[in-house]
């Protein structure tokens, strides 16, 4: 069981690789694998909100769609090349529906078959590094950092229009830098910081992002609880706002999302995970409340 224990920290990045068109929780622990040593997982991920946080307040009921409901299904695989360098890559499928009457559609010269979307989104790749590591008392500190690329491999659309509040991403290749602490007491408790900078293509606002943990990772449990940030570049749009014309790619998606998850070993090498988050504030983007649950394989 050692090694599931380690690598339960990381089966989570693509346990909440969200499909929320482009977001995501940070694919970033602070756990590494070991050399020679990984994971693979599955997991599926379901949300809808009926609230959106617009400007300049939160209002109910999602422009031209009453709700939005979103299913996605994630690989993700993670593996030591070295003791202190390691691989991540992620890839979701994504389905995304638009609850409204035919009838509204129509009048908007929407036609029915457009609110529902469903590919392949954006593949994204992880290069984490283990810069610093020091004993601090009965703890032990680590510094890390960490280059994240995610560019769309689907064929999903993402135009200037109206309907495509229920786009499944932005198609904007994406480049992150991150830097990460990382404390890890004797009892098993840890405690996770990080900050970065994303920068996107296209239209799409580049972000400040920043994630915080608190967590146990025991050898018959993980449980962790998270809070994730991310705020856009001023450059942006906001949505039905003046300068706004139907690009979605461009409005400033902002948020902050808190969440729980939870890993137990099963059988030698596998392991289930569970988890629940919520968007508990933001900017252009709606209030939901995510449920996952995965297998994973660590070896």
């Amino acid at each position: 069981m050692r090694y599931l224990y380690f690598a339960a920290p990381l089966l989570f990045g693509g346990l909440f690789f969200s499909a929320r068109a482009g977001q995501a929780q940070s694919l970033v622990s602070g756990f590494m694998s070991g050399k020679g040593h990984g994971s693979v997982s599955v997991s599926a991920t379901t949300e809808s909100y009926q609230q959106v946080f617009l400007v300049p307040e939160k209002v109910d009921g999602v422009p031209i769609f009453k709700e939005i409901q979103i299913n996605s299904v994630s690989l993700y695989a993670s593996y030591g090349l070295t003791d202190k360098i390691e691989a991540t890559v992620t890839l979701p499928y994504v389905r995304s529906a638009g609850k409204a009457d035919n009838q509204a559609l129509s009048s908007l010269g929407i036609s029915s078959a457009t609110n529902v979307r469903g590919n392949l989104q954006d593949i994204s790749g992880v290069l984490k590094f283990k810069g610093v590591s020091r004993e601090v008392g009965a703890s032990i500190v680590d510094l890390l950092g960490a280059v994240t690329v995610s560019t769309p491999v689907g064929n999903y659309k993402s135009e200037k229009s109206i309907d495509y509040i229920v786009a499944i991403g932005n198609r904007a290749t994406k480049v992150s830098a991150i830097g990460v602490a990382h404390l890890k007491t004797a009892s098993g408790v840890f405690a996770t910081g990080q900050a970065g900078y994303s920068l996107r293509s296209g239209n799409v606002p580049n972000a400040f992002l920043s994630e915080a943990k608190l967590g146990y990772a025991g050898r018959r449990i993980y449980l962790e609880g998270f809070a994730n940030f991310q705020v856009s570049a001023a450059t942006g749009t906001d949505i039905l706002q003046p300068g706004f014309d139907g690009d979605f790619t461009a409005t400033r998606v902002s948020f902050a999302r808190v969440g729980v998850s939870f890993f137990r070993p099963i059988a030698k090498g596998l392991g289930i995970t569970l988890g629940v988050s919520q968007y508990v504030a933001g900017r252009n983007i709606g209030q939901s409340t995510a449920f996952s649950a995965g297998a994973a394989y660590s070896f």
